[in-house]
Order: structure tokens, then sequence, then C-alpha cells
């Protein structure tokens, strides 16, 4: 099979699914434009601003997909599933569950004020259900803060093992750094001038160009530790400022470098028009090219691959920012369901660029991290262009340190907002303890706090489990949104195959966890570090997704009273 192709339909597949089953589903929820939004209806300079629908889509975009889509595919190729089965979820899971799910996650926040999904639960099943996800969710981006804090931190490490220094680092710091400070003045030209689209698009890709220029100038060498103070400051900074100060026009820019690394993924394929070198399909046991381990393909192809098919940190996002600055309901389509699609077709280039150059289960040399792998195959697919390798590979850093950054500082503030609802309950007055922390700078201070010691004492000792965590998240926000369909009168049968399949492929993935975890001790290979806190937050998992779905299908099965029907 040639990479065109598998381009070309995947191209065909994600248009079709936008224009057909996208457009179905607006029709089926009835999606109201002249209905007022929170973010014109609760208007507040900070958190709720309504703003253009490109410029939504681009902080929507950026803020979903983040590395995710490219790191996904290129994993799972790696772990020795073929291309077909990767290729197959990626279409089917994106048009079929993730959209959906985005879609309808940004729905249901936009028809109850822009509360978050935490909110859509409690409607659903109830104040403790409500509870226990938020906990959930706050314990999640504490993860991803503490994850992307380290690997940002590590990516602008100027200093190499032997104290020498490493210039695309520098650079690529510099060139963050100044990014954040254009972003800044961006938003305040967005805010007081108002321009239009257009004007908006050409500006960002100015101001890009003037970042990467003194970036390559200016290179800046601090080591990791001191990057992981610089870094969440500016994650604390980011959560509590007003989206338009920082997170909106920040995103807008970072839409363009995205657009870039997609435009040159596709024109590189275009032009080198790549062949296939894994096999199509090589068994429901995926053997990992370089370790020879195992692997089933069902649950770990579905938790390995979760931005580009369905994720449920897109949830958090939809319901935590996005709704708030939706200005008509008409752009739910394009933003919610549109984004996704645009996500798919990053992930197929992902799996194109790690398919042609993994031959014979062997790459480059000096080639191994996923980020690694796709800047090195589209530099090679560009080669045409006489373009200087480290230089497309020194964009391809900043890429991914700016598209960590986006993700970070959307967490962060979705951490904050959780902790802020945990401690809020409508109608009731809150207690001088919980006005304390549902403080925007104390809710957002404790998010970072334990970020930072999470980061120091090594969070790679819970990450095996954040796949697991993110797909239950989505199938916990399925089964809300699906529950909250059916109580404004909207058909939801959509959503229940994919909550299903997804909380099967969850609990499944967890239980392999754990029982590896007890095999540890078993053995006597038991780490207190590792183990330990895999089978705490692995359980804690279990029995969430357990309660909320039980009580989620419950509420599906039941008939709605009254006052529910009038919700």
């Amino acid at each position: 099979m040639n990479g065109l192709t598998i381009l070309l339909i995947s191209v065909a597949a994600v248009l079709a699914g936008y224009l057909l089953y996208g457009r179905y589903l607006a029709k089926k929820w009835g999606i109201d434009p002249s209905r007022k939004t929170p973010a014109v209806e609760f208007e507040d300079g900070k958190d709720y601003v309504p703003n253009q629908p490109i410029v939504v889509f681009g902080h929507h975009f950026t803020s979903i997909a983040g590395a995710g889509p490219i790191n996904g595919p290129i994993l799972a190729v790696m772990f020795g599933f073929g291309w077909l089965p990767v290729l197959l979820w990626i279409l089917l899971g994106g048009i079929f569950f993730g959209a959906v799910h985005d879609f309808a996650a940004m729905l249901a926040s936009v028809r109850n004020k822009g509360k978050t999904i935490g909110y859509v639960i409690e409607l659903a099943i109830g104040k403790t259900g409500k509870k226990l996800f938020l906990l959930f969710v706050w314990l999640f981006a504490v993860l991803v803060v503490a994850a992307f804090t380290d690997i940002v931190a590590t990516t602008f490490d100027g200093f190499a093992a032997d104290g020498s220094r490493l210039v695309a680092s520098g650079s690529a710091a510099t060139t963050s750094m100044v990014f954040i400070g254009v972003a800044v003045l961006f938003g305040l030209y967005m805010k007081y001038r108002k321009p239009k689209a257009l004007e908006c698009s050409f500006i960002a890709i100015g101001l890009l160009v003037l970042c990467v220029v003194i970036g390559l100038a200016a290179p800046m060498f601090l080591g990791r530790i001191g990057w992981i103070y610089v870094i969440l400051l500016y994650a604390y900074l980011a959560s509590v400022a007003p989206v338009w100060a920082l997170l909106t026009p920040r995103d807008f820019i970072n839409t363009f470098l995205l657009i870039i690394i997609m435009l040159a993924g596709f024109l590189g394929i275009i032009i080198a028009r790549p062949d296939v070198n894994v096999a199509a399909f090589a068994g429901f046991t995926g053997i990992h090219f370089s370790t020879g381990a195992g692997r089933p393909l069902f649950p770990i192809l579905f938790v390995t691959i979760a931005c580009g098919a369905i994720s449920g940190f897109h949830s958090l996002v939809a319901s935590g920012t996005v709704s708030k600055q939706i200005s008509s309901e008409r752009h739910l389509l394009p933003v919610g369901y549109g984004a996704m699609m645009v996500e798919c077709l990053l992930a197929v280039i992902s799996l194109i660029t790690v398919s042609a150059i993994l031959v014979g289960g062997t790459l480059p040399a000096g080639v191994s991290t996923p980020f690694d792998i796709f800047s090195y195959a589209i530099s090679s697919f560009l080669a045409v262009f006489n373009l200087p390798t480290e230089a497309v590979r020194g964009f391809f850093i900043l890429g991914l340190s700016a598209f960590a950054l986006t993700s970070l500082d959307t967490c962060a503030r979705i951490a904050r907002m959780a902790v802020q609802e945990f401690f809020t309950e409508d109608g009731k007055e809150l207690s001088p303890l919980a006005k304390v922390i549902t403080n925007r700078w104390v809710a957002t201070g404790l998010t970072v706090l334990f970020s930072f010691a999470l980061a120091m004492i090594g969070y790679q000792n819970i990450w095996a489990l954040f796949g697991s965590a993110n797909q239950l998240l989505a199938a916990l926000g399925l089964i809300a949104c699906a529950v909250f369909l059916k109580k404004i009168k909207k058909k939801g049968s959509m959503l229940y195959f994919p909550m299903f399949f997804m909380l099967a492929a969850t609990l499944t993935s967890l239980t392999m966890h754990l029982t590896g975890n007890f095999q540890n001790i078993m053995a006597g290979n038991f780490v207190f570090n590792r183990d330990f806190l895999q089978i705490f937050f692995g359980t804690l998992l279990m029995v969430l997704g357990v309660v909320v779905a039980f009580q989620g299908v419950k509420k599906l099965k039941g008939k709605d009273s009254e006052a529910e029907a009038a919700a």
C-alpha cells in the first residue's frame, strides 16, 4: 500500500463524516443558532468571553491535539498491530466515537450555562457522582500538568550530559517564551481593536515567523530544573488570567503552527509517495518491534490511540473552556465535530510516517521517540527542496513544546475549575473554608503545588495508567451526554455503542494493569512508589467507572420524572 493512497482515502472519509454524519447529529440534536449561548449571556471578561468561530476553533483544536495524535498512532504501529487496525480505529473511531463525544460534550455544556462535564454528570446521576468525577478530573489534570511540565522542561534543557550547550533546545525555548509575550500583546489587540478573521490570521502568521527568527538568533540556555519552575509559574498565571489575555490568542497563533506542520506532512506525502513498509495486520497480539513484548490488540490499541480517535480530555476542554467562548450554537458543528476531523488527519499522517521509515522492524540511526520519527520522516519526504534537516527538525521541536504548553495551561485551568465546582453547590452559601479554596488563585495554586511535587518525585510511576484514565473519561463523558440528551428529548442512541465499548476497553486495561502489579507482589518484585501508586489509582479509577456507569445506565433505562423532563 502507498502512503498517498491511505491519505486520500482518509481525507475522503473525514469529509464525508463531517458533511453527512456531523450534519445529521446537528439536526437530530436541535442546534439552534437563535438561542443565546453562555458566552453571550454570562460574559465576564475572564472565562466567559464570546469569540469569532475561527478563534474558538484554534483554541479547541490546539488544546485537544497537542502531541497526542502524533504519539498514539506511532506507538501503536511500533507495538506491532499493523497499519490497517490503526487506520480503521483512527477513521471509524474519529467519525463515530471521538467527534460525537466532543460535539455532545460541548452541546451539553452550552445548554447548561457553560458548566463542565462534571455538572452534566450531576444532572445525570446525582451529586455523589459529580463529586467523584470532579475528584478524578483533578487528579487526572495534576498528572497531565506534571508530565507535560517535565516533557517541556526536558525539551528546553539547554545543556547536554557533558555540559555542552544544545542550540536547538535553546532556540525552541526562546521562541516559546517570546511566543507567550507576543500572544499577550495580540490578545490586547484582538480585544480592543476587534479585527476581522482575515486580519487576525495574517497577524498571527507574522508573529509566528517573528518568534522563530528571534529564537534562532538568541537561544536561551537554562537547565531542566530551572525550566520546571518557569513552566509551572507560566501555567499558574495562564490558568488565572482572562482567556482573552493569553489562552485564546496563544492558541490561535498555535493553530497556524500546527497547520504548517500538517501541510508539510501533506506536501511531503504527495511528493514522496512513500511505500508502507509494515504489515497491514500482524495478528491480535502485537509484538513490539524492539522489545519483543506481546500486547493484545484489545484493549491496548484503543487506549494507546486516544487523540486522533477518541479522548476523554477533549470533553474537559469542550466543556471547560471552549463552551464559554461559543458565541452561537451554529459554531458547535465546525468547532466540536470539525476540529476532531482535522485531528484524525494529523493522526493518519503520523501513521504514514512511521510505516514508511520502519523498515524490517528497524528505525534509522538516531531516531527513537515518536516525535523524532515524525520529524525525521517529514524532513525526508521534503528532501527534494534541499531544506536543512536540522532546521526542519528544530521547527518540529518548537511544535512539540508549543502543543505541550497548550495542553498544560488548558489542563491547569480545567483543574482549577474542577476544584471550584467540587466545593460549590447551587443554591447554597459557601462555608468560609470553601470560599478560600474556590478562590481562583488558591484553587490554581493547589493544582500547581501538587503537580510540582509529582513532577519531582516521578510522575512516571503512574503514567502507565494515563491511557486507561483518559479513555475512561471518554466513556463517562459519553454516558453523561447520553443521559443529558434523553433529558432534553433528543436522540442519543448513537452514543450507546461507543460508551459501552470504551467502558469495556478501559476496565479491561485497568484489570490488566492491576493484575501485573499483584503479580509483582507475588514474585517479590514489588516497588512501593510504582506498584502501590498504580494499585491505588487504578482501583480508584475502576470503582469510579463502575459506579458512574451503573448509575448512568440505570438513568438511561428508567423513566424520567416530571422534574427531570422539565430540566
